[in-house]
This record gives C-alpha cells, structure tokens and sequence, in this order.
C-alpha cells in the first residue's frame, strides 16, 4: 500500500531582479503604446484613420522589425495636464522596400498629436539620427500644433520647434529623402515640415493652413470652412502645394512604399564595403552573466564574445589597463571596435619602486585607473585611424581617486580619453550595461559625446554619483543647514530625511527617468542587444563620409 506523501511541497523557484525588471518594461512598454487610451483610439479609427503604430506597421516591410526609439519620452512628465505617452510622437527605425529609414509619426490620439517641449526634442533627436547617418526619412503627419499652454518651453530655443525646420532644410542639402504625408491636421507653424520635405502626400479629410477657420474668423473676419480654407482637394488643384492626393491612410501608405522603392540608393559608409558573412555568436543568456543590481562581478570578454561573430574578439594590450577591455571584432559581418569596462577584481602589477622584484595592487572593477585611461585613448585612435566604428559597454563606476591616482595623473591620463572620444570620427554606439556615473559617463561615450546611437538596459543607472554616495552627501548638505539654522534633528528625523533623499535620487537613478529625458535611445533587454546593435550598424552605414581624424593638443 502506497503511503501518502506528507512531505511539504517544494519551494517555488525564487524569481530574479532581472525577471522582475523585464516584466515591467514590457508592462510599462504597453502603456505607453497605449498613447492616449482606448476611447482616443477608437475616436481616430471613427474619422477612418489609423493611429500612429497601424501606420507604421503597414508602412514597414511584412515580416520586418521595427526599432523604435525614445518610447520612453515624456515618461511621468505633463502628470498635471494629463501626461504625453511617448512624446505624443512615435519614432524609429523600420525597413521600407529593403532599405532603413527613419520615420516619425504624430500620435493624435495624445492631446490631438499636439507638441509638448518633448516631443520637439524628441523629433530633433530622431532628425538628428537621420541627418548622422544619412538615413531617409518619412514623416506621417497628424498634429495640432504646439501645445498652446506650454508655448514658451516649445517656440523659442535653439533646440526648441523651429530646430525642426532647420534640420528638414538641412537634410533636404545633403541630398537625404524626405516624404510627408498629411493624414489628419498639419496646422500653423507644423504645416511647414511636410511642405520642406522632397514629396507631400495628402488624405481626404485632412487639413492643412497655417491658420484654422476659427482663428481665421477670430483674426480678419473671414468665414471659411475646413475644406477650402486647406483640404486636401483644394492644395491638390488649386495651391498646388500637395503632390500627391490619396482617399484614405492605406492608399497614402501604398504612394509612399511605391515612391521608396524608386530612390536611389547611395554608397555605403567605408567600414561597411568590409563586411563579410555574418556568423553566429555562441548562444548566452545575458542576465545570468551580468547581475541587476551591479553587485556581481564579471568578466566583460564574455559579454563582449556573447555578442560578436563567432565570439572571436582581438584585444588590444590585454594585460595592461585592465579595468578596461579593447578590442576589434565583428558584429553582423561589420567590422567594430569595443571599448567596454572590465567587472572583475584586478592584481595589478606596479614598478618596483627601487626595492628587488614587482609590487600588486588590487584594481576595482568599474573604475577607471591612469593606464586604463591611456591604453583607451589609444585604442580610440587605433580605430579611428583604421576607420572602424566604435562600440561601448558602459558599466563604469567613474575615474579613480586619491593620493596615489592623483600622483599618478589620472586628471591629465582622463583628459586624453575625453578629447579621443570627443574627435571621434568613426560611428560610435553606446550600450549602458549597469553604472554610468560622473566623468566616467563621459569617458565611455555619453549623450553629450554624440553617439549615434544611445542604449541602455533595464539595469542602466545614469546619474552624477551612485545612489547611496550621492543621498550621504545631500543629507550632509542639509544637515549643515539646519544646523546653521540652530534645529538640530534627531534620529527619527535623520533617518527620515535620509530616506526622502534617498528615494528621489533612486527614482532619477532609474533607466526610464533618463529616457523620458532623452538621455537615453532606447531601453533594450539585454538578449536583443546583439541584433539592436548590428541594425544600427546597418543604419550608420548608410552615410558613406567620414571627416579627418584630429585631436588637437594632447596632454602627454
């Protein structure tokens, strides 16, 4: 007779940081392609329109990705007038008739795809984007205009709306296509970016003026409806302004992959007549390689293997400058050049110092010593001089500091990874693995060091100092004002005010707080960066120039 089991179930798997962190990006992910909710969704489907995502997905080639970028935009910010999912604006990277190009699609079903001061950023950094790489780009457009009550934060700024304009007129120079299509309003200052572009598309039942029939009236009196005033019929016959009139979105979506498949196709970038056959790299799961929280240690030459063809990977003066890793390989045939921080635990051999044999110190993973410093200042070079773009895995903790380091002039040493990094001329591409904090996130290629492109885990940090060091410092800092003050708080107080310090820095500390920001490109899980990193190798191919590498005074 079988004896009943008594014994206590087993334990449920206990889940990780990493399963947690990549089940809210996928949950916060469909909130924001939710853009301004069912019922806005469905009022656009009521006026026969599709919303900015179905364009794009009739838009792209079946069966191809679309690489979005800045979905993050905006993220917890305008909470107070309702919130501006994306930037009110949906932007990426999408194959059309077998060629990348940039498109950028007002989402009405935001505030009437009205533009917010992000969603001008977010443009100009997608314009940017093309303008880089040479990349065409289509613009899909259904827009208010400004936000009237923010005008002030939109309007006037050198980076503000009007940068639009200036970069369709720059890229229109450079010989980039642009093709707009109108599929909804294109009203006042707007109305100019579809009329800049090479080919303007219109739908029936659009609208485009500068000034809509109510300011119309309010202004000089005139009555005059929708259509006369700015349908597409009368741009179409009578201004002239509208090259091609289509009944509906799927007939202005077929015009535009009609019109793609016409352009010509230019040269590729010089790194990119390199290419060979793309092999496979040896299959990994990321997150057990690299921990969540930083804590972990590892050893980066296997992140960098788990991402490169073959997992064949050239380092460059492996034993010097450890606490970073350089190197050549390829990725999707492409050849590139990594310059990545080492997570481990480093013996590092010193001179003797006048006494018989070698001294060791013990180097900290993350940090950014003298040497290392100068070994990534000349591998940058390296690259540049062979034309080689250049990939970074930033996980970086900052420079090294004290005594000996300042001795050792990591000021000066740090200086010259700046200035290579800055005179770059090769493609540069960011991946920020984990820490991105103080200089160090200049030194491995950060937003202010215009990277082409610019991606971060959900695990990124991006911030002046780490959490706990950074709430330490800005509670002494408030300590010695309430002191100054004559309040001398007590331990419940110290504790709650470390606390509220905390918790704000954390929050700016998290990847989607810089990305709503434009910080950041794109939040990406780790096991997607191989094939994010080869598509956006393939669309800075795309741009066959490359200017002279200088780097102007060196300190030595």
């Amino acid at each position: 007779m079988t004896q009943p089991d008594t014994s206590a179930p087993p334990a449920p798997p206990t889940r990780s940081a990493w399963q947690d962190a990549l089940e809210r990006l996928v949950t916060d992910r469909l909130t924001v392609h939710a853009g301004g909710g069912a019922k806005a969704q469905q009022r656009q489907h009521d006026k026969n329109r599709l919303t900015a995502r179905e364009r794009i997905r009739q838009l792209i080639d079946d069966g191809t990705p679309f690489d979005e970028l800045m979905t993050f935009a905006g993220w917890e910010m305008y909470q107070d007038v309702g919130g501006c999912p994306s930037g009110g604006t949906v932007t990426g990277i999408g194959t059309i008739q077998g060629r990348p190009w940039m498109i950028i699609a007002n989402d009405a079903t935001v505030k009437a795809g009205a533009f917010f001061p992000i969603t001008a950023k977010k443009v100009i950094r997608a314009q940017t984007i093309a303008l880089e790489n040479h990349l065409p780009v289509v613009y899909l457009v259904d827009s208010a205009g400004v936000y009237l009550p923010m005008q002030d934060e939109i309007f006037p700024d050198q980076d503000d709306f009007g940068r639009v304009f200036y970069l369709n007129a720059r890229m229109s120079a450079r010989g980039i296509p642009q093709i707009a299509a109108i599929m909804g309003n294109c009203v006042a200052g707007g109305a100019y970016l579809p009329v800049m572009c090479d080919t303007l598309i219109m739908t029936e039942g659009s609208g485009l003026y500068l000034a809509g029939p109510a300011l119309v009236k309010a202004a000089i009196g005139q009555v005059v409806d929708s259509e006369d005033l700015g349908g597409a019929g009368m741009h179409a016959s009578i201004a002239g302004t509208v090259d091609y009139k289509e009944p509906d979105d799927a007939a202005a979506l077929r015009r535009i992959r009609a019109l793609a498949d016409l352009y010509a196709q230019g040269e590729s970038a010089p790194f990119a007549r390199r290419r060979k056959e793309t092999l496979p790299a040896p299959e990994r799961d990321l997150t057990d390689l690299v921990g969540f929280d930083g804590s972990k240690t590892y050893d980066v030459r296997d992140l960098i293997t788990a991402l490169v063809d073959g997992g064949e990977f050239h380092e460059f003066k492996p034993e010097y400058g450890e606490t970073l890793v350089c190197g050549f390989a390829r990725a999707g045939g492409y050849p590139v050049a990594f310059v990545a921080n080492q997570r481990t635990v480093i013996k590092k051999k010193l001179k003797s110092g006048g006494e018989p044999g070698l001294r060791t110190r013990i180097e900290v993973g993350g940090v950014i010593y003298g040497d290392s410093a100068d070994k990534a200042a000349r591998f940058i070079m390296d690259a540049n001089q062979a034309g080689v773009p250049l990939v970074f895995l930033s996980d970086v903790t900052g420079f090294m500091v004290g005594r000996d380091s300042e001795q050792e002039g990591i000021i000066r040493r740090g200086a010259k990874l700046v200035n290579a990094v800055s005179n770059t001329v090769v493609p540069k591409i960011t991946i920020i693995t984990g820490g991105s904090f103080g200089a160090g996130n200049y030194a491995m290629n950060g937003k202010a060091y215009a990277p082409r492109f610019l991606f971060a885990w959900p695990s990124a940090k991006y911030a002046v100092m780490s959490g706990n060091a950074a709430a330490k410092t800005l509670l002494d800092i408030q300590l010695a004002a309430l002191k100054r003050s004559g309040h001398q708080p007590d331990d419940e107080e110290l504790q709650r005010l470390y606390d509220e310090v905390k918790s704000k820095y954390d929050t700016e500390l998290d990847p989607r707080y810089a990305a709503a920001r434009l910080w950041v490109d794109e939040i990406i899980p780790p096991n997607d960066t191989r094939d994010r990193l080869i598509r956006a190798l393939e669309a800075c191919a795309q741009n066959p120039h490359q200017d002279e590498f200088r780097v102007g005074v060196f300190q030595v």
